[in-house]
């Protein structure tokens, strides 16, 4: 099924960074990041391509709502956030294909 759009957390190897965004296709806005297809971005400079979070939602307006929403958060409740879906932080990337 598809979803109208999804808000997503991505990070560098060290979790120095963290990355949110919001996508139609989630799949496919990774893979950007991951393949750097916009070498000047933000994501790109600090080397962002590993996915720790992300939500479905079934209206894009939604998802764009919850961005908003978690980019004024601050960074421990940022991490709480990733913590409690992904303890581990592991890459999420193939869950989502």
């Amino acid at each position: 099924m598809p979803y109208g759009g999804s808000v997503y957390i991505i990070t560098n190897k060290h979790h120095t960074t963290l990355y949110i965004g919001v996508t139609a296709e989630l799949a496919n806005r990774i893979m950007e990041h991951r393949e750097g297809k916009y070498p000047k971005s933000f994501s790109a400079k600090y080397n962002l391509y590993k996915l720790v979070y992300f939500e479905h939602f079934g209206f894009i307006e939604e998802a764009i709502a919850r961005e908003k929403q978690l980019k004024k958060w601050n960074r421990s409740k940022k991490e709480k956030l990733i913590n409690d879906f992904n303890p581990d932080w592991r890459d999420l990337f193939e869950e989502i294909l």
